[in-house]
C-alpha cells in the first residue's frame, strides 16, 4: 500500500525534526517527509491537518496474559488496545505462563503476535529458571531466540551469589537486565506506601527503603560487573537520586517510570480505591514531583504503561486482598501528555519518553521518522475532548483509577510497519 500524511506537524524527537510536512510510504516504509513528492500516487490519504504526526510509541513492559491467562486477556486483544493508543512496539514481561525461559515460548509469542499483525510484540527473557531466582536460564539461547533483554520479572533474586552470577552471564551475553528493584522481605505482605495514609487506612505498608535497598545492591553489582542494566517502574525519589549519581559516576543504566506513577500519588486511594491498588504502590507527593523532575532532566528515559489487564473480580473484596495493576495501553499517551498540558514536561521531551529513549534502551530500529524506516506512525488529534471511561477500553482489561480523568490528546491513526492498523 501506499500512503500518504498530509498537513500534520511532523515531531521526531530523535532527529530534533519539527515541521509541516507530509509523509509518504510505500512497502511499509517512509520513502519521503517533505512537503511534495513528484510522480507518487496513493492509495490511501490521510488528512492530518492541526494535528501532531509522530513516531508510532514504544512501551517497555506491557502484560499481554498470554500465554497462560488468555481468560483475561490475549495477544490479540492486547494487540488491538495498544494500536488505538498509538503504541507500535511492546515488551513482553517474562512471567507469562509457561515462563518465558526457552526458545519455544519465545516463538509461540512471536507466532500468534504475527497472526494479530498490528503491533510489533518483543519478549523478555527470564533470568532464571522459571522466575524462582535459584538457576540461571539458558539467557545465550533466549538472546538467539531474539528476546530483546533478560529480567526477572516482580521475582526478587535474594540469593545475592545468583544474582551476581546471572549479572556476571548476562555482560558476557551482551544483554541488558531489566530490572524491578524491591526487597521481598521488606515488601512482603504489604499492599501500600507506607506512612501517614497507610496508618490511617489500617493496610500494612511498603517502606520505601524496600526499593532504595534493594537499588543499592544492585548498583553495587552492576558496577562490579559492568553489565548494561535498566531500572523498570521507579517509583520513590531517593531512588531515583541514586541512580542519578551513578549515571554521573558512568555507570551505564537507564531507567523508566510508569504514566500513573507521574500522575497519582498514596492520597489517590482514598477510602481504599483498588483500582489504586499497584506494584510498587503509589507513593508520596514529594515522590511523584521528583519523578516529574527525574523525567524533566532526563534522569529517567521512558514512560511506560506497565500495563497489566485484570478481570474484574480481581479488584474486588477488601484492599489488600485485590490484585494489583493498571490496564495502561490507552492512557500511556494522554497521561503523558496531560504533563505537557500542566506544564510539568515540554512536547519534545514527553515525545522521546515515550518513542525513541525507549527504542534506545532495547538497541532497536523504532521511534523515529526517517526516509528508509519503517513507517511506525502514530497521528494524534491535539483538540480532542473527551472523558476516560474504562468500560469502553479496547483492553480486555477495565481496571483504571482514570475513571471520569479528562482528557485533550488522543490518537486518530496508528500505522504499523506502513498499514492503517486503528482509525478512530
Amino acid at each position: 500500500m501506499k500512503c500518504v500524511i498530509q498537513g500534520g506537524r511532523v515531531i521526531d524527537p530523535a532527529s530534533q525534526l519539527e515541521a509541516d510536512h507530509a509523509i509518504y510510504i510505500a512497502d511499509g516504509k517512509i520513502v519521503a517527509i517533505t512537503d511534495t513528492l513528484d510522480g507518487f500516487t496513493a492509495d490511501v490519504t490521510l488528512d492530518a491537518r492541526g494535528r501532531i504526526v509522530c513516531p508510532g510509541l514504544v512501551d517497555l513492559s506491557a502484560r499481554l496474559r498470554e500465554p497462560g491467562q488468555e481468560h483475561t486477556a490475549t495477544i490479540d486483544s492486547e494487540s488491538r488496545a495498544a494500536s488505538a493508543g498509538g503504541i507500535t512496539t511492546l515488551v513482553v514481561p517474562p512471567d507469562t505462563d509457561p515462563v518465558i525461559d526457552t526458545p519455544a515460548v519465545v516463538e509461540l509469542i512471536e507466532d500468534r503476535a504475527k497472526k494479530a499483525g498490528r503491533v510489533m510484540v518483543l519478549t523478555m527473557g527470564a533470568l532464571t529458571q522459571q522466575l524462582d531466582g535459584e538457576l540461571l536460564a539458558e539467557m545465550a539461547a533466549l538472546k538467539q531466540a531474539g528476546c530483546v533483554g533478560v529480567s526477572n520479572g516482580l521475582n526478587a533474586v535474594k540469593n545475592t551469589v545468583v544474582w551476581r552470577r546471572a549479572l556476571e552471564y548476562a555482560a558476557t551475553l551482551d544483554l541488558t537486565v531489566f530490572i524491578t528493584a524491591a526487597d521481598g522481605w521488606l515488601q512482603r505482605q504489604g499492599c501500600i506506601h507506607e506512612g501517614t495514609v497507610s496508618a490511617r487506612l489500617g493496610l500494612n505498608g511498603i517502606p520505601e527503603s524496600a526499593e532504595t535497598i534493594a537499588v543499592m545492591r544492585d548498583l553495587l553489582l552492576i558496577e562490579q560487573t559492568g553489565v548494561r542494566a535498566h531500572f523498570h517502574n521507579i517509583s520513590s525519589g531517593r531512588a531515583l537520586s541514586m541512580i542519578r549519581d551513578a549515571q554521573e559516576k558512568g555507570l551505564n543504566i537507564t531507567a523508566d517510570v510508569s504514566a500513573h506513577h507521574l500522575h497519582l500519588c498514596e492520597h489517590d486511594l482514598g477510602n481504599y480505591d483498588s483500582f489504586s491498588h499497584v506494584m510498587p504502590p503509589l507513593r508520596s507527593i514529594r515522590d511523584r514531583e521528583q519523578l516529574q523532575q527525574g523525567v524533566r532532566s532526563g534522569v529517567i528515559q521512558a514512560i511506560c504503561s506497565h500495563h497489566q489487564p485484570l478481570d474484574a473480580d480481581a479488584k474486588l473484596g477488601p484492599f489488600a486482598e485485590t490484585q494489583p495493576g493498571i490496564s495502561g495501553l490507552e492512557t500511556l499517551l494522554p497521561l503523558t501528555l496531560k504533563l505537557v498540558e500542566d506544564d510539568e514536561l515540554d512536547l519534545r521531551t514527553a515525545l522521546a519518553s515515550l518513542t525513541c529513549q525507549p527504542a534506545a534502551i532495547l538497541g532497536i530500529e523504532a521511534g523515529q521518522l526517517k526516509v528508509g524506516a519503517t513507517a511506525d506512525i502514530c497521528v494524534i488529534d491535539t483538540d480532542a475532548h473527551y472523558e476516560c471511561q474504562p468500560n469502553q477500553f479496547v483492553s480486555a482489561g477495565k481496571n483504571s483509577p482514570f475513571a471520569g480523568w479528562l482528557f485533550h490528546y488522543q490518537p486518530c491513526y496508528t500505522l504499523f510497519q506502513g498499514k492503517l492498523v486503528y482509525q478512530r
